[in-house]
């Protein structure tokens, strides 16, 4: 259900059939109500009410039928021919709606409503409107809708629940299906990902035994197929995956093996589209995260996120720490319910996923409400007793009192002139930082755009609070504050931007994503990172991230220094950074060793030299909703970026439309942005990028 007709409501027959919607909008999703820039959002400009419209057919011989919406934010409520079928607050979690006595063979009006005001509902309602919450929130359809038929009995929901799974002879599948319908017999079977069977029952509650299966885990995220089938064709299908994960006192253990989490926070709000992104982008942000900064772990601040972006996790063994909409206030009674009804949604829809260990089920930052967050506790226990609970904790809330949940987790922004300090863990329940660093430095800000020594100094303090963690039992990790710049004017802003990423909005990363670069096996990766631009305005002090055990540093092609891994001061981190004193100007070159071998080697001119253009994807799907990214860079003659300015102009050639603007000064990021291409039908899209000094450059992507 790709394309619809979407317009702002000011007529209530607009989810009524005999409507003349010419004046709406052709649209497809996910959508966002109205059209974004990369920054300066304007919360006012998105309140309203506003209608979708999407023309259906129905088969003559459809026995059930269900409207699916995935995700709307913040109240949706769905029409079928122009009658109510049903409703929802809070836009982060799916709902379905059955319609089969409204529908009819052939031809159906599907209209969803959207109120994008300031509504009490989680995580808004605070009387001071959107400044309260620490993150925007545009309006729209940001995931899909669907139609789907079942039969009259179908399978409405499937939960398979390893037990025991370090002992290959108690090892076992709890495996309970829920019937929406009369009781038929069911038929379980358990799959590896290319389809071979390792075990199969029957029954709606059975027990699989004797499992021959490979443990789930960061470095081999093994997952299966429980397939469940009724007589009557119904069948549902989720992946797990065998993994026994423990929050001690004394760390985090997966599969009986003590795990460091280290990781970064990440918020799904995008330049240009707010949090309406396809699949394919969700997914990027986990492989940047996994693959890129190296990240154990990430916390899904402060919501529960794309389902594309939590499979993505499941296949690359990224650890997830999943938690209810909510940002410091929590409101009346009313509003309090609806907390508990996410976690509920939250837990049945995500319980099977091996990458989620943890469930956040206070309101993060909020203060102690017992009565409210007991019952969380119940709710989540009740429907997984095997997973840990949690909640952010903030400021004066050090403490374990009226504290209900599994795993203490703190946002710890503690810092002297040193840097970051991190305070004592609370004693006698496991303790995990779940935000760090966030804005310590300069002016509160970590732009690309801000002098060295300030954007430097962000991979400087990331460093100290993981290290600090590292040599310490008693942390179970950090997950850092924060992954990717978002769009918010809570706090410290600049153009209604948080700066706080080790990425910027468009995912690109700046000198502070350094030192996760550096995390990896060299076997797997040599890494040199420099925490700095290799330019007249280089620091005196140089930071280089790498994960080699020695680094010659020439200029000019003459050696000037070796340097070692700072084990002194960042002792704990796998792969402590090295400083190095400014050796002058020149042509910089840096090789790495390992074991005497020379594994990688980087070198680095000092003015931009030529743009560089490089999309995520060769191929997208030509659905009008498929998005790959381009990266677009200034950089210097061996591909480094540079900060530079002027303007640089896209132009899209092809069947596509492109996601962002035409054009884009660079100075405003410091030489780095990124846009999205789509495409409408199948076709060659060519961008090119044209720059008054720096020439052009382009891509290709084909659209089938």
């Amino acid at each position: 259900m790709d394309e619809w007709r979407f317009g702002r409501l000011t007529d209530e027959a607009a989810v009524t059939p005999a409507y003349d919607d010419s004046g709406f909008e052709a649209v497809t999703l996910p959508h966002t109500v109205v059209p974004l820039s990369w920054r300066d959002w304007e919360a006012d400009s998105w309140e309203g009410r506003w209608c979708y419209r999407r023309w259906v057919d129905v088969p003559d011989d459809a026995r059930r039928v269900f409207v699916d919406v995935d995700g709307a934010l913040h109240a949706a409520s769905v029409y079928v021919n122009g009658q109510l079928a049903g409703s929802q607050q809070g836009g982060y979690l799916a709902h379905a709606h059955e319609v089969t006595s409204l529908v009819r063979p052939g031809g159906n009006l599907i209209a969803v409503v959207l109120d994008t005001r300031w509504l009490p509902i989680p995580p808004n309602g605070h009387p001071d409107g959107h400044g309260a919450v620490d993150y925007y929130q545009p309006g729209g359809l940001s995931r899909s809708v669907n139609l789907r038929f079942e039969p009259d009995t179908f399978i409405s929901d499937l939960y398979a629940r390893p037990v025991d799974v370090l002992d290959p002879a108690a090892r076992r599948l709890e495996v309970t299906c829920s019937l929406d319908g009369e009781p038929q017999q069911v038929n379980v079977e358990l799959r590896t990902a290319d389809g071979r069977s390792i075990a199969a029952g029957s029954g709606s509650r059975l027990t699989l035994r004797d499992l021959d299966v490979q443990l789930w885990s960061p470095d081999f995220p093994t997952l299966y197929d429980v397939v469940a089938r009724l007589g009557n064709g119904s069948e549902r299908t989720v992946r797990i995956g065998f993994r026994e994960a423990r929050f001690e006192v004394d760390g985090f253990y997966l599969n009986g093996e003590r795990v460091e989490l280290f990781g970064l926070n990440r918020h799904q709000i995008f330049p240009w589209t707010g949090m309406a992104m396809p699949d394919r982008v969700q997914r990027r942000d986990a492989e940047i995260l996994r693959n890129e900064l190296n990240c154990t772990m990430v916390r899904c601040a402060h919501y529960p996120q794309s389902p594309a972006f939590l499979d993505a996790c499941d296949e690359l063994g990224l650890l997830v720490f999943e938690e209810i909409p909510g940002w410091q206030y929590v409101g009346d009674a009313a509003w309090q319910e609806l907390v508990v009804a996410d976690v509920e949604r939250m837990i049945r829809r995500d319980r099977n996923r091996p990458s989620v260990v943890v469930w956040g089920v206070r309101v993060n930052e909020s203060a102690n409400y017992p009565d409210l967050y007991r019952r969380t506790q119940e709710a989540a226990k009740a429907l997984d007793p095997d997973r840990a609970t949690s909640g952010a904790m903030l400021a004066s809330e050090y403490s374990t009192d009226d504290f209900h949940q599994d795993v203490f987790a703190y946002n710890d922004y503690a810092h002297d002139e040193a840097g970051a300090t991190l305070l004592e863990p609370l004693p006698g329940i496991p303790y995990l930082v779940t935000e760090a660093i966030g804005s310590l430095a300069g002016p509160h800000f970590y732009r690309r755009t801000d002098p060295q020594e300030v954007q430097a100094r962000q991979a400087f303090l990331h460093a100290q609070v993981h290290r600090q963690a590292a040599v310490d039992d008693r942390y179970l990790g950090v997950v850092a504050w924060q992954a990717f710049d978002y769009d918010s004017e809570n706090g410290w802003v600049d153009h209604r931007l948080k700066c706080n990423g080790v990425a910027d909005t468009f995912r690109i990363p700046k000198l502070g994503a350094a030192i996760y670069q550096a995390q990896v096996a060299p076997s797997r990766r040599p890494v040199v990172a420099p925490a700095f631009y290799w330019d007249d305005a280089a620091p005196d002090e140089l930071m280089i991230c790498s994960n080699c055990e020695a680094l010659e540093v020439f200029l000019d092609g003459e050696r000037v220094a070796t340097v070692l891994p700072d084990t002194e001061g960042f002792g704990g981190l796998p792969y402590p950074p090295s400083f190095l004193t400014h050796p002058g100007p020149g042509e910089l070159r840096v090789d790495g060793y390992v074991a005497g071998h020379l594994v990688i080697s980087r070198s680095f001119s000092s003015t931009p030299d030529h743009l560089q253009l490089v999309a995520d994807d060769a191929e997208i799907v030509a659905d009008g909703t498929d998005l790959t990214r381009v990266v677009l860079q200034a950089t210097d003659a061996h591909g480094n970026l540079l900060p530079a300015t002027g303007a640089v102009a896209f132009d899209l050639d092809g069947p596509g439309q492109l996601v962002g603007e035409t054009t884009f000064p660079l100075e405003s990021n410091g030489g780095a942005v990124a846009v999205w291409v789509r495409a409408s039908r199948p076709g060659l899209l060519t961008l090119t990028a044209t720059h008054s000094a720096l020439g052009s450059a382009a891509v290709t992507v084909t659209a089938v």
